[in-house]
């Protein structure tokens, strides 16, 4: 009888154990990682703006970016808008309208339509393109969007193309490598980054 008893307190010994041992090991799957979102969204050609100047309906519009990155507004005419905050942009345009306003000009700049945020993905996926979307893409939500892998992709071979021009009038390109093993296990950098408008994810 005693052996009985025994032999049942072992096995719960055993039983809570295994689950503890389970418990630790989920928990130790948990990993979190932080990565640092863009200081604010930039604007590109195709998004649609409403400028508001404060008490001046005549010199306030709802505006297209043009493909060459400009607005036209009255008065100043020209004014360049693909690169620059919302924020950004209405600073310069209230400091262009100086000249031809009494006093200090408020102005505020939103976005009415979101169109410029487009990334590409080309190479052995399933979809690939160019994909607009209303909001900050992943390196893996855009995998996804691309259909995923064939079978012929190199998964660890991956690279993110980034043009940006540097204020010298030249187009300066980066190549930013990344495994796929890495991205999935959460280790390794650059990680899952957030793309940038015009960012193209090159699957060899």
């Amino acid at each position: 009888m005693q052996i009985q008893h025994m032999t049942k307190f072992i096995v719960l010994l055993c039983a809570v154990a295994f689950i503890g041992t389970g418990l630790v090991g989920c928990a130790a799957t948990v990993q979190e990682r932080e990565y640092e979102a863009p200081g604010g969204f930039l604007l590109g050609p195709e998004d649609i703006l409403e400028v508001t100047v404060w008490k001046n309906a005549d010199l306030s519009r709802v505006t297209p970016i043009r493909p060459d990155g400009l607005i036209s507004m009255p008065i100043i005419g020209d004014v360049q808008a693909a690169g620059l905050t919302a924020d950004g942009l209405a600073h310069r345009i209230a400091e262009r309208l100086k000249q031809f306003v009494a006093g200090s000009p408020a102005v505020s700049v939103s976005v009415k339509e979101l169109n410029s945020y487009s990334i590409f993905v080309l190479g052995e996926v399933t979809k690939p393109g160019k994909y607009q979307a209303k909001s900050y893409v992943t390196l893996l939500q855009a995998i996804s969007m691309g259909g995923g892998f064939t079978e012929y992709a190199k998964k660890n071979s991956l690279q993110v193309v980034r043009n940006r021009l540097n204020g010298d009038n030249k187009i300066h390109e980066t190549r930013i490598p990344v495994r796929y093993d890495d991205l999935l296990a959460g280790r390794g950098e650059p990680g899952n980054m957030i793309l940038l408008s015009g960012d193209t994810v090159i699957v060899p």
